[in-house]
């Protein structure tokens, strides 16, 4: 075969490769940019934090119903909490109560907004603004148990 003896042009051919190379492009595109927006987000990759933001969230707002028994159950991720109390004992639903009741640090707790959080360990760091407070208390959500805890590590929120 010759240069002069080319193959007939395949408009189908040249139409998919033409369709595949956009699709390759577009799909590196979206997995770059999703991972360029979660560095500065303090997401992470594919927003790897976001079941743990929703499961803080969950449980602030029944904190901020009032409903302390469900919200308890949250914090431990143990909805029948009640048949075994004594398995909490460390960190029972008295003191529970006292730390996100009425008479907390915070008073009654009407608002919450979650202000950074990032993947540490085996767990999710979030600093959470409780009533519009400008300085955050800091959660933690454990990937393995679910279980709500304070945070011994504290995020740098900036000035």
């Amino acid at each position: 075969m010759t240069l002069l003896d080319a193959p007939t042009y395949d408009t189908r051919r040249a139409n998919r490769n033409r369709n595949l190379l956009i699709a390759a492009v577009a799909v590196v595109l979206l997995v770059g940019i999703t991972g360029f927006l979660g560095f500065f987000t303090g997401h992470g990759w594919f927003f790897n934090t976001v079941p743990s933001e929703h499961r803080v969230n969950k449980f602030l707002d029944t904190v901020e119903a009032k409903d302390f028994t469900k919200a308890y159950a949250l914090w431990n991720n143990d909805p029948d909490w009640q048949k075994h109390p004594e398995q909490y004992k460390l960190y029972d639903f008295n003191q529970f109560q006292k730390d996100w009741g009425p008479t907390s640090d915070y008073g009654v707790i009407r608002s919450h907004k979650i202000a950074i959080v990032k993947a540490v360990g085996n767990g999710v760091v979030m600093g959470v603004n409780i009533n519009g407070g400008k300085t955050p208390l800091f959660m933690r959500v454990d990937n393995k148990t679910k279980q709500i805890g304070f945070s011994p590590i504290e995020l740098y929120v900036g000035p």
